[in-house]
């Protein structure tokens, strides 16, 4: 048992976990750190606010509010649970995106403008098919499936100028967001052929496109709403889940997997061992922005969420650049998505409870996302770090266990344990000469 224990501490996915979980751990301390001092030298706050903001920094996910005394309260809160998962969601697709792509040697910074194009062709979709022609359901999948296809296309862009023009993916990625930012703009815009999708129906938000629900498009709770009342949260996770599940089978267990692996590892070397290697860099790409797009789809689809048009060409979605944390705290591996999604949508709860029960803003949660992000990027120092640990351990362990083994039955008495019994006997038959 303790062999079997060993030997999964020297797996290389047990070292990245445990570097991906101590650069979180030394996160959260510098963060605490940080507001104790913020805390301390404010005097709206103080050391008794700069503690709450310590708690809230670790439990803010389980923050109940305050007692009547005015003492923080903690428990089972099931809208912080509900709205984490449902913020979760589209943070899981995205950092699948990005980890695909760090799979298979290429890197995906171009997952903002694959989410905008996948949130363009989602809201077209939902909202010009009308439901009472074609079932609501069935709307839902066109647009879904519209959704991924758009990033899909999108994201084949860079891929193919890397694949035949040997083009940096991250140049024509940057190239590729700002043009899907200023593309979505023109589609919104005021006087375009969508202009009858803006949402005039309140004054103050006509440059709003309006919710999918507004068409009775929306995902379903699948039971969820109950699970977590008051909360956002809807199918949408579940769908997350199940996505990173068959990209984990599709990396892992299947020929097309191992052949985009293979690409990433040496491209030439893939090519002399026959596998297509443009192929598989543009097919990369494809299911990298197809995974952008199903963020923005499930994200939009939700039926409580509006698109701010008149922003897309000024920044470019926050979603999609938080993926490339995401994915390197999961180490790129799919299931570990899941949690690190999960994880970086509880600091933003984190950052609204601060907001709400004490005199922080909420922005000092980004700082300590910084900081894990920052470390995360330092993963592979932490396993050098760790795997350098083990090594002198099983050193050492190795050096005690030979120098207390015992001696074979026919070596002499008074032999030291770490001469062999061949020379003993020599020593011991040139005395007896």
């Amino acid at each position: 048992m303790k062999e079997r224990g060993s030997t999964l501490l020297q797996k290389e996915g047990t070292k990245s976990v445990l570097a991906s979980l101590i650069a979180i751990l030394i996160g959260l301390a510098v963060g605490a750190i940080i507001i104790l001092i913020v805390g301390i030298f404010n005097p709206s706050l103080g050391i008794k606010g700069a503690l709450e903001g310590v708690q809230l920094v670790f439990g803010g996910l389980f923050s109940t509010g305050r007692s009547a005394a005015g003492a923080l309260t903690f428990g089972f809160n099931s809208t912080n649970m509900g709205n984490m998962l449902f913020r979760a969601t589209p943070l899981i697709l995205t950092g699948l995106s990005v980890a695909v792509a760090f799979k298979t040697g290429l890197f995906n910074i171009g997952a903002p403008g694959q989410y905008l194009m996948g949130t363009a062709a989602t809201l077209i979709l939902a909202l010009s098919i009308p439901t009472s022609v074609v079932p609501a359901p069935l709307v839902w999948v066109i647009a879904f499936v519209g959704g991924c296809l758009a990033g899909a296309i999108w994201g084949c862009i860079p891929g193919l100028v890397k694949a035949f023009l040997n083009i940096n993916e991250v140049l024509a990625c940057i190239m590729t967001n700002w043009i899907a930012a200023n593309l979505v703009t023109w589609l919104f815009d005021n006087g375009s052929l969508f202009a009858n999708l803006q949402n005039h129906v309140e004054n103050t938000k006509t440059a709003y496109i309006y919710k999918t629900s507004f068409n009775g498009v929306q995902t379903a709770k699948l039971g969820l709403d109950k699970i977590f009342p008051g909360s956002q949260v809807n199918g949408g996770i579940v769908v997350a889940i199940i996505i990173a599940i068959l990209i984990f089978i599709l990396m892992t267990k299947t020929t097309l997997g191992y052949q985009l692996k293979a690409c990433g590892a040496n491209r030439h070397a893939a090519r002399y061992a026959g596998i297509a290697d443009k192929r598989n860099i543009v097919l990369s790409m494809a299911i990298a922005g197809a995974l952008s797009g199903a963020a923005a789809s499930l994200y939009y689809l939700s039926g409580n969420t509006e698109f701010y048009w008149t922003s897309a060409y000024q920044t470019l979605p926050a979603t999609g650049f938080n993926g490339i944390p995401v994915a390197l705290l999961a180490a790129s591996h799919p299931i570990g998505v899941i949690f690190a999604g999960c994880f970086m949508s509880m600091l933003d709860i984190v950052g609204l409870q601060l907001t709400n029960l004490t005199a922080y803003n909420e922005y000092i949660t980004d700082v300590i996302i910084a900081i894990i992000v920052y470390l995360s990027a330092f993963s592979l120092v932490i396993r050098m770090l760790i795997s350098g640990h083990k090594k002198r351990k099983n050193a050492k362990v190795q050096t005690v266990a030979a120098t207390t083994e015992p001696l074979p039955a026919d070596t002499p008495p008074g032999t030291p344990p770490d001469t062999p019994p061949d020379s003993a006997a020599v020593e011991e038959g040139g005395g007896e000469a």
